[in-house]
């Protein structure tokens, strides 16, 4: 009997729960998400403009095609800045990095007649090394990032207006896309995948054909731009990174708290550097479609870009402190943007109503987002 009752007290004890460990429901983990606000918000938007403007042909495929690519310049760049900010930091010098990058290209191969796959891998070396200074500074000074990366907005854009005028004279530069013509890599980026799809569906007659003019009988939609294909290539790699790999924690301990994390034995230091030069990554990606995709370099391109990347990730409902955030929230966040700024238009609204009305989005999504959370966990 003794040794029954002695068999069965470690099952007892296995089955009793631990009071130290919380319990919580499945509700419960789903509104305490920091996607929750941008999905809410997602919602709203699209109701609002199915509402407004879905017999205008937005929600048509070449519509679809338009707002997508709008939303995927934004989602590329939130990607970079959305792990970023979880890691604690911020890098504000993104929209001159776009600029720079795209110049560096035009110049290689218009201007200097340099090959465009090696004036592509010359900008992302350039970037990236940008990139690491960023964060090498930040590390080593103690500096905010904000002060670091606003400085080099500065530089950076300084630097690529003086370049484009001492070598051609004129801060646009022309030529890009006749000089990438039938290179191995610019395809990469400017080009168009899925074409035979989209010529079986104009024969099925769900897209549109063109009418009249050179293009007549082919479908309105030729492709998915590499853009797309870029922007959810990114939105993958860096939720699989955040929430399925033990660098994905250490994102979260660097930016949640710094010295606690080192304690530990997490790189912080390491971390918050390859952040940054990913960023720079993200913001050249950005920099060579557009320069692919319009056949030009601007000195000017990228302005104020860092803040919609800076905003899309807000909306996704991460934390400006660091330590909290989701990508897929940061790319609902983008979504967002693309949509509303397509919608306008398509809706007839004058153009100029896009940043008030993002405005308003954002406050709602992050009041909405921050709301929650506090009546879930308790917070204060």
């Amino acid at each position: 009997m003794a040794e029954t009752q002695t068999a069965d007290a470690p099952q007892k004890d296995a089955s009793q729960k631990d009071e130290r460990i919380r319990e919580m429901s499945s509700m419960r983990k789903a509104l305490v998400r920091p996607e929750l606000g941008a999905i809410c918000g997602t919602i709203l938007v699209f109701v609002f403009f199915v509402a407004i403007a879905g017999d205008s042909g937005m929600f048509a495929p070449e519509g679809i095609i338009n707002w997508g690519t709008v939303s995927a310049q934004f989602a590329i760049i939130a990607v970079g800045a959305c792990l970023l900010m979880i890691a604690g930091e911020f890098d504000l010098s993104v929209g001159s990095m776009i600029g720079f990058s795209g110049i560096i290209i035009a110049l290689l191969t218009v201007q200097w007649g340099l090959p465009a796959w090696f004036a592509i891998l010359v900008a992302f070396a350039l970037a990236i090394a940008i990139g690491a200074l960023n964060g090498y500074l930040v590390i080593k000074t103690g500096l905010p990032s904000f002060i670091v990366t606003l400085a080099f907005l500065y530089i950076l854009r300084g630097l690529t207006i003086f370049i484009a005028i001492a070598t051609t004279r004129k801060t646009i530069i022309g030529g890009v896309r006749e000089a990438a013509e039938g290179d191995p890599i610019a395809w990469l980026f400017g080009g168009k995948v899925f074409s035979g799809l989209f010529v079986w569906l104009a024969d099925l007659g769900v897209v549109g054909k063109f009418v009249a003019g050179p293009k007549a009988g082919l479908p309105v939609v030729e492709g998915i731009p590499m853009l797309l294909i870029w922007a959810l290539a990114l939105i993958v790699f860096g939720h699989v990174l955040l929430t399925r790999t033990r660098f994905g924690n250490w994102i979260f301990a660097a930016g949640g708290d710094t010295q606690a994390a080192r304690y530990v034995g997490v790189p912080v230091n390491r971390v918050k550097i390859l952040m940054f030069m990913l960023s720079a990554f993200c913001a050249t990606i950005f920099a060579t479609c557009q320069v692919m995709e319009f056949g030009s370099a601007a000195a000017d391109r990228g302005l104020l870009k860092e803040f919609e990347a800076i905003i899309s990730v807000v909306i996704g409902g991460a934390l400006l402190t660091g330590g909290y955030g989701s990508v897929i929230g940061a790319a609902l966040g983008a979504l967002i943007f693309g949509v509303v700024q397509q919608g306008l238009f398509f809706a007839g609204v004058e153009s100029s109503l896009f940043r008030v009305f993002l405005g308003v989005i954002l406050l709602l999504a992050v009041i909405l987002n921050t709301y929650i959370r506090r009546m879930i966990t308790g917070e204060r």
